[in-house]
């Protein structure tokens, strides 16, 4: 049965979870939304998984579906609930990145100057206090080296670079995770620099090193894992049948 990258990607992001225990799933996008609900459903059930909305849920729903679509609500997580919780660590989150330095610095509030920036973004949102708090993972659906900069425009998510070099205890919790794109697995060497973990089938370290704009250490040989036979029936048959995932992420 063949597989495709969207299928990889997402059990790629579902990994970025393995072993974590309890905590509060906060998947942004697509393929880690289908990361999320496939860890919850095979190597992590005690991962807290939301609806989207306000409810905690103990038989996820399809992708895209709250709770009045299907699924068994175990709890209630109102807006204001959600910073006790991150303040705790006990959530972990894969956000997406309009830019990503090799720190691991990550920006999603705006291209150029910030005095007068060339393209307004979304605004620093929730990112400061997640990589302060809590693990944080990224997810770039398009890997290119317009996203992997050699240094971001503004700081949104706090990289190793600033971390290590902050004197106070308040970065003590900081902690980046994994990288993953359309083309491969990312992480952190001891340097805190961003180095190729594995490979998606098919991808060359050529094309990694083309689409990176900073040198990246490319030297493994490992190849991200396929989808189990499980897995797979999950994603298409139960968390995304409509093939959402396709639609973010093309072979």
């Amino acid at each position: 049965m063949s597989v495709t990258r969207a299928e990889i990607c997402a059990v790629a992001c579902s990994d970025a979870w393995r072993d974590t225990g309890e905590k509060l799933a906060h998947g942004v996008g697509t393929i880690p939304a289908i990361g999320v609900r496939l860890a919850r459903l095979t190597h992590n059930p005690d991962l807290v998984v939301g609806d989207g909305e306000a409810f905690l849920m103990s038989d996820v729903p399809p992708l895209g579906g709250s709770a009045a679509a299907g699924g068994q609500v175990e709890g209630w997580l109102p807006y204001r609930r959600v910073f006790d919780v991150v303040n705790s660590g006990r959530r972990q989150s894969m956000m997406g990145g309009s830019q990503i330095d090799q720190w691991g610095n990550q920006n999603i509030s705006a291209i150029g100057d910030w005095r007068q920036p060339k393209r307004q973004l979304i605004g620093v949102r929730g990112a400061p206090g997640n990589t302060v708090n809590h693990r944080v993972d990224y997810w770039v659906s398009r890997h290119d080296s317009r996203v992997f900069v050699e240094a971001v425009d503004i700081v949104s998510g706090v990289g190793n670079d600033r971390a290590r070099a902050h004197t106070s205890t308040a970065l003590r919790f900081h902690e980046l995770g994994l990288v993953i794109t359309n083309l491969a697995v990312l992480d952190y060497g001891d340097d805190g620099r961003l180095k190729v973990r594995s490979f998606h089938p098919g991808v060359t370290p050529e094309q990694v090193q083309a689409a990176t704009g900073f040198d990246i250490d490319v030297s493994t040989t490992e190849v991200t894992r396929e989808p189990t036979a499980e897995e797979l029936e999950l994603i298409r048959m139960v968390i995304d049948p409509h093939s959402l995932r396709d639609r973010e992420v093309q072979d």
